[in-house]
């Protein structure tokens, strides 16, 4: 599983007041402690109360590139911002994201390939959020087709189904994790799948317990990728066990301090 760290979000209050008083440290720290913790790239975003987002995102790049090389997925709903921090960027890249609409993948496809940066695909367009797997099956279809056309290899596109919370979209969590398989088979070779993970349990009590145990039958559906905190001890050391039984790992007694470790 392919772990994207999701905790340098200007949502958070330690990040957004870091980001307003360019306090680097605050942001190395928060890169270093997801890395420990099993983080393979780090999710970026400014967050909703940054003023200057085209000036905030290449100065998270720059500071956290002083302390890692781990890629970094730029996560912004505006091309011109991501541009900035592809600009910054001495790491490998993930775009964070485009959406169905033509017009986010004419503008996001070409840079993907401009910056030999990954891609992140969102099943949704401006027709609003896909009820249903054949909805998303058919959004995912729309940004493969247009990857293909702007010859983007499909193998550095990840598609995300969007992860609904599940005290208002229940009925939808069986076509979610049926589409991460569907995904898969959309083209030959086949793109790879992500997913927010913390949307499956946001307004939810037992957030950790939600998060976990859906994360683990999203593995079971063939998921490659998530946007998660790998400073959940238990949900870390439940993916790394869900990946054993799916035989993806090695047995052996101390194999949850073996694979923290790797």
């Amino acid at each position: 599983m392919f772990i994207i760290g999701e905790l340098i979000n200007g949502m958070y209050a330690n990040i957004g007041s870091a980001i307003k008083e360019r306090n680097k440290k605050e942001i190395q720290n928060c890169a270093l402690t997801q890395i420990a913790c099993g983080a393979d790239a780090l999710d970026i975003n400014c967050g909703p109360a940054s003023g200057q987002p085209q000036v905030d995102m290449p100065w998270l790049v720059e500071a956290i590139q002083e302390v890692t090389d781990k890629p970094l997925c730029l996560d912004s709903s505006k091309p011109a911002v991501i541009e900035e921090g592809l600009k910054a960027s001495r790491n490998k890249t993930i775009i964070n994201s485009t959406t169905a609409d033509a017009e986010k993948l004419e503008a996001l496809i070409p840079l993907a390939k401009k910056y030999e940066s990954k891609l992140i695909g969102i099943t949704i367009s401006s027709k609003g959020i896909p009820q249903n797997k054949d909805q998303r099956l058919e959004l995912a279809a729309a940004i493969v087709d247009n990857c293909l056309k702007a010859c983007f290899p499909v193998e550095d596109l990840y598609l995300d189904p969007i992860v609904l919370p599940v005290n208002v979209a229940q009925a939808q969590m069986r076509d979610i994790l049926e589409s991460i398989a569907e995904f898969k088979i959309i083209s030959e070779p086949g793109p790879k799948t992500t997913l927010g993970l913390s949307n499956v349990s946001q307004g939810t009590h037992l957030r950790s317990l939600i998060n976990r145990t859906f994360l683990t039958m999203a593995v079971a559906y063939g998921l490659d990728s998530a946007i998660l905190d790998p400073k959940d001890r238990e949900l870390i050391d439940t993916l790394i066990t869900a990946e054993l039984i799916l035989d993806k790992n090695i047995y052996c007694d101390s194999y949850l301090e073996a694979y923290r470790k790797k």
